[in-house]
Order: structure tokens, then C-alpha cells, then sequence
């Protein structure tokens, strides 16, 4: 004990006497406030990203482009920031990854806060940088698929088993012990790959509510927004069931351990 007390006193003196002033590890800002700039920032860059992908997207590469750029750069992204913030970037893997013991609820809601204020950032930087025809022409990057009530049932069903799928990968990818794997990065990229690529042309394939909130508020879009909070929100949370009743480990898993 008393050599535990020495070397903590000594860690204390050399973090004071370091003109840098580096944070200390395990401090407020390492646990709470960096963690929320890594959410704030890998959300902004993913959709800032993404949004430029659909707003100069030549007419002959159709889903390609968008498909590749999004899951490439959300690959990127949870390699980057995955030892600061956990990479989430997205109001339903929050939920889900706390409602499968993978995070702490004081930190539930900066979280959200923080990949809302990034989603707004990156579609306002889009703006910025893209021409105004171009922008005017693809409305911002928002999603303007659903046109009619005919075509909501299909657009909230697919978002939500889509945002269910790629949730499941997060969550037996980083959470659940027993299929952990450092894939991660290249799993979630690919899984939105294909997301895209197979839903794009029902409901857009948001799978995102910050994705959807961001450009939808620059550009003044509206159009059944509610899409793309209920059906993504909907399938994170089916997916958190799904593992916590049938396929998670026995530290997850409530029932028949």
C-alpha cells in the first residue's frame, strides 16, 4: 500500500512539473469532455464526407459512390477515435452499446448532443464547400426518397432491419467478450457498404439520425424526416435486444445463462 501511495505521488509531481501540462490519465477531461470532442469531430468529418459524396455525385456512378465513401470513411473514423471516444458517431449505437453495458448513462446523453452538433457541423461544412447548384440540385445530401405515404411502411421497415444489422456488428464487434474482434473498423465500413448498395433506392439508407438531422436543417428539408430517427432508433434497439437475449456472452446475456 505504501508503495502504491509513493508511486501515485510521484506520477502527481512529474504531471505538475510538466510544462506541457498534459491531461493526467483517468482525469475529467481523458474520461468526459475528450470523448465527446472525438464524437463531435468523427461525426462532423463522417458527415461532412458523406454529404460532399452525394452532392457531387456524377450521375453515372449511381449508389457506388456514396456506398464507398460512406463506409470507407466511417471505417477510418472508428480506427481513429476508437481508443477516445469509442467511435459510436450514431444515436442508436449509443443507445444500444449502453443498454448492452458498453458505456456509462451520464455519458448517454453528451453523447448524442455531441454527434447532433457534429451531424449539423459536417453538413454545413458540405455546404460551404460544394457549389450552389450542384447543392441545390441534391438538396443539401438530404434524404428526399420518400415522396408518398405509400412509400413510408417500406422506408421505416428498411431503415430499421438495416440500422439493426450494421448494430449487431458494433456490438458483437466491440462489446460482446465473446466475439470481440479488432476487424471492427473494416466490418462496420463494409456493412454500411452494403446497406447502401442493397437499400439505397427504398429509403436512402440513412441508418443515422445525425446524418439525417444535419443536412435536413442547413438545407431546410423536412419531408417525412421522422424516418430517419424512428426507423434507425428502432432497429439499435432491436438489435441490443437481440443480444442481450440470444447472443450475447453470459456477462450480456440475461437470460438462459
Amino acid at each position: 500500500m505504501e508503495e502504491e501511495k509513493i508511486e501515485l505521488r510521484q506520477m502527481e509531481k512529474t504531471w505538475e512539473n510538466n510544462p506541457k501540462k498534459v491531461a493526467k490519465p483517468g482525469s475529467t477531461f481523458e474520461r468526459i469532455i475528450q470523448p465527446c470532442i472525438g464524437e463531435l469531430v468523427g461525426t462532423m468529418f463522417f458527415v461532412f464526407i458523406g454529404c460532399v459524396s452525394v452532392i457531387e455525385n456524377v450521375e453515372a456512378a449511381g449508389r457506388l459512390q456514396p456506398a464507398l465513401v460512406h463506409g470507407l470513411a466511417v471505417a477510418v473514423m472508428i480506427a481513429c477515435m476508437a481508443e477516445i471516444s469509442g467511435s459510436h458517431f450514431n444515436p442508436p449505437f449509443t443507445l444500444a452499446i449502453y443498454l448492452c453495458g458498453g458505456m456509462q448513462l451520464v455519458m448517454v446523453f453528451p453523447y448524442i448532443i455531441s454527434q447532433i452538433i457534429g451531424g449539423v457541423l459536417g453538413a454545413a461544412m458540405s455546404r460551404v464547400m460544394t457549389s450552389t447548384e450542384n447543392y441545390v440540385n441534391a438538396t443539401g445530401a438530404a434524404f428526399t426518397i420518400v415522396q408518398s405515404e405509400d412509400q413510408l411502411l417500406r422506408a421505416v421497415f428498411a431503415e430499421m432491419t438495416m440500422t439493426c444489422l450494421v448494430t449487431m456488428v458494433v456490438l458483437l464487434g466491440a462489446v460482446n467478450g465473446k466475439s470481440k474482434s479488432p476487424m471492427v473498423p473494416f466490418m462496420v465500413g463494409c456493412t454500411v457498404i452494403v446497406n447502401i448498395l442493397a437499400g439505397g433506392d427504398v429509403s436512402g439508407t440513412c441508418l443515422n439520425p445525425a446524418r439525417a438531422l444535419g443536412p435536413a436543417l442547413i438545407a431546410g428539408y423536412w419531408s417525412y424526416h421522422w424516418v430517419y430517427w424512428v426507423g434507425p432508433i428502432g432497429g439499435g434497439l432491436i438489435a441490443a435486444a437481440l443480444v442481450r437475449l440470444l447472443l450475447g456472452d453470459e456477462k450480456i446475456r440475461v437470460i438462459m445463462k
